[in-house]
C-alpha cells in the first residue's frame, strides 16, 4: 500500500484546521451538533457588534498647573537656602513670577536657576520670569498620555468587555471602543475619575470651630461624597493611596458591601505607625478631594490590611476596587465625545458585508466554471478553503473582525483567483506549446510561481506597514489582507496542486481542456 504524501496530509490538516476553528463563527443555531465547537467564535468588532465609542481628553494643562506649584516650592526653598531674599512668588499662568525687593547678584542667581535642566527663564531688573522648557512640556505631555493609556487600559480590562480597542488618538486623546458594552454609563463613572486617594487625620479641634469659619493652619474643608458635610482633615497625608497594592469588594460581618485593601510594605509601616499613634480619633479617607468615610481609629492596625466603609452598594463597592487596582489618572481626563452603536446597526452591518461576499465569490465561481472548466471547479473547491482558512486563523489569533476586516477578505478572494488564473494560463501556455500534460502542469506552476509570491510579498508587505502604522478599522482592514495573502499562498500552491495532480496526472485518461 502506497503512503500518503507530506502534501496530502498537509492538505488534509488544512482543511480540518480550517473547519474546526471556522464553521462555529459560520453557523447561527447554537443547539447544532457542533455545541462542543462554540467557544470558537469569530470576535466583532464595534461596527459589527455594536456598542460604545469614547473619545477622551487628557487634561494635561491641570498636570502642568501642579508641577508649577510644585516648581515654585522647590524654587522658595533653593532661594532661602542660598540666601537670596525675596518678596513674593506667584504662579501666572505657565509662569513664576519671583519678585525683589533687594537689589540682587545676577551671577549668583543664574547658577542657582541652571540647577535646574527643566526650566528657562528670564531675568528683568527687580523680578525673574520661570517656566518649563519646551522639551520637558513635551515629554512631559507625552509621559501623562502613556500613563493615562494604561490606567485606562487597566479600568477597562477589569469591566470585562470583550476585545476593546484603547489607542492614543492626537497629542493629547485617547480613544476607546468597546464593542458589546451594555453598560456605558458605568464605564464613563470609571473613566471620569481621577481616583487619587489618600489617608489623613480629621483635624477635631478645628470642628468644633468649623461654624465660626476659623480654621487652624495646616488643615482644609473637604465635603463628603454622599451627603455634602464638611470634614476639617489635615492637609498633611498619612498614608497615600500609591502605596495600596490591592482592592476587593466584600462584606462586612453585618453583610454590608465594603472594600478591603492591603497596602505594600511601606504602607504598612505608615499605616501601623498612624494608626497606633491616633488611637481614638478619626481619619478621613480622601477620594479625589472628597470624603468617603471617616471612621474612629479603634486599634492599632499592624497588618497593612485595612476596609473602606461607606453607603455602598455592591456594585459601587466593587467600581472603588476596580479604581483602586487599576491606580490613579495622572492627569483628569474628560469625554469630549460619545457615541453608540445599537446591535440592531450592527447586524445591518454584518448581514451587508456577508451579502458582499457571498455575491464575490458566487460571481467568482460561474467565472472561474465558465472559463476554465473542471479547473475552474478545482479553484473554485481552493477559493472555498482559502475562506475557511481565513476565518479560522481570526479565531485562532482573537483578532476583531470589523467591516474594513470583511473588505479585506472580499479583496484577498480576487487575489486568491489572480493566482489561479496564472497559474491555468501558464498552463495553457504550455500546453499550446506541444507539451505533454504532466510538462504542462509541472512548468505552469513553476512558472508562475515566481509572479504569485512577488504579487503577495508586496501586497504582505504593504499589510503590514499598515498594521504597525494605522489604527481601528484600518489595522482591521490590515490584518484579513496579511491573513489572507498567507493563506492564498498556502492554499493555491499545496491544495490546488494536488487536487490537479490527483484529477489530471494521476487519470491518464482525462486530458486538460483550456
Amino acid at each position: 500500500m502506497k503512503k500518503p504524501s507530506i502534501k496530502l496530509i498537509f492538505s488534509f490538516l488544512i482543511v480540518l484546521f480550517s473547519l474546526y476553528f471556522a464553521i462555529p463563527s459560520l453557523t447561527k443555531n447554537n443547539d447544532s451538533e457542533l455545541n462542543f465547537l462554540k467557544k470558537n467564535k469569530i470576535r466583532l468588532g464595534l461596527d459589527l457588534q455594536g456598542g460604545s465609542q469614547l473619545l477622551l481628553q487628557v487634561e494635561t494643562e491641570k498636570a502642568l498647573s501642579e508641577k508649577l506649584l510644585n516648581l515654585s516650592e522647590e524654587l522658595r526653598d533653593l532661594l532661602n537656602n542660598d540666601g537670596i531674599t525675596y518678596d513674593n512668588i506667584s504662579v501666572v499662568e505657565e509662569q513664576i513670577k519671583v519678585f525683589f525687593t533687594e537689589t540682587f547678584l545676577e551671577s549668583k542667581l543664574e547658577n542657582l536657576l541652571d540647577k535646574l535642566d527643566t526650566i528657562d527663564y528670564t531675568i528683568f531688573k527687580d523680578y525673574i520670569l520661570v517656566e518649563f522648557n519646551q522639551d520637558y512640556k513635551k515629554n512631559f505631555t507625552r509621559s501623562l498620555i502613556i500613563q493615562s493609556l494604561e490606567i485606562v487600559r487597566k479600568r477597562i480590562d477589569e469591566v470585562g468587555t470583550n476585545e476593546p480597542i484603547i489607542q492614543i488618538q492626537g497629542r493629547k486623546r485617547i480613544l476607546v471602543q468597546l464593542p458589546g458594552l451594555k453598560d456605558p454609563e458605568r464605564v464613563k463613572r470609571l473613566l471620569g475619575k481621577t481616583a487619587k486617594m489618600n489617608f489623613r487625620l480629621v483635624d477635631e479641634k478645628a470642628m468644633t470651630l468649623i461654624n465660626d469659619k476659623k480654621y487652624f493652619i495646616g488643615s482644609e474643608i473637604v465635603y463628603h461624597l454622599d451627603n455634602n458635610i464638611p470634614y476639617v482633615i489635615k492637609k498633611r497625608i498619612g498614608v497615600s493611596g500609591d502605596n495600596l497594592i490591592d482592592a476587593n469588594a466584600s462584606v462586612d460581618q453585618f453583610n454590608q458591601p465594603v472594600v478591603s485593601i492591603r497596602f505594600d510594605s511601606t504602607g504598612s509601616r505608615r499605616f501601623a505607625d498612624l494608626t497606633s499613634k491616633h488611637t481614638g480619633q478619626r481619619f478621613a479617607i480622601v477620594l479625589d478631594n472628597k470624603v468617603i468615610s471617616a471612621p474612629v481609629i479603634r486599634e492599632a492596625i499592624p497588618s497593612g490590611n485595612a476596609q473602606i466603609s461607606g453607603n455602598f452598594t455592591f456594585e459601587s463597592a466593587n467600581d472603588l476596587a476596580i479604581l483602586l487596582r487599576a491606580g490613579s489618572l495622572p492627569a483628569p481626563i474628560s469625554i469630549l465625545e460619545e457615541r453608540t452603536v445599537g446591535p440592531s446597526l450592527g447586524q445591518d452591518s454584518i448581514d451587508a458585508g456577508t451579502f458582499s461576499v457571498g455575491l464575490a465569490l458566487s460571481l467568482v465561481f460561474i467565472y472561474m466554471f465558465f472559463i476554465y472548466g473542471k479547473l475552474g471547479l478545482i479553484a473554485n473547491v481552493v477559493l472555498i478553503v482559502n475562506f475557511l482558512f481565513i476565518i479560522a486563523w481570526l479565531v485562532l489569533l482573537e483578532a476583531t473582525l470589523t467591516l474594513p476586516g470583511i473588505a479585506g477578505i472580499a479583496l484577498t478572494v480576487g487575489m486568491a483567483v489572480d493566482a489561479n488564473v496564472l497559474i491555468f494560463e501558464r498552463i495553457r501556455e504550455e500546453k499550446n506549446l506541444g507539451r505533454s500534460k504532466i510538462s504542462a502542469i509541472n512548468t505552469g506552476f513553476q512558472q508562475a510561481l515566481r509572479a504569485i509570491l512577488d504579487a503577495n510579498v508586496t501586497t504582505l508587505i504593504a499589510a503590514i506597514i499598515l498594521f504597525f502604522l494605522g489604527s481601528g478599522p484600518i489595522r482591521g482592514f490590515s490584518i484579513t489582507l496579511g491573513l489572507g495573502v498567507i493563506s492564498t499562498i498556502t492554499c493555491t500552491m499545496i491544495i490546488s496542486r494536488l487536487l490537479i495532480d490527483t484529477f489530471y496526472t494521476k487519470n491518464s485518461k482525462r486530458d486538460i481542456s483550456i
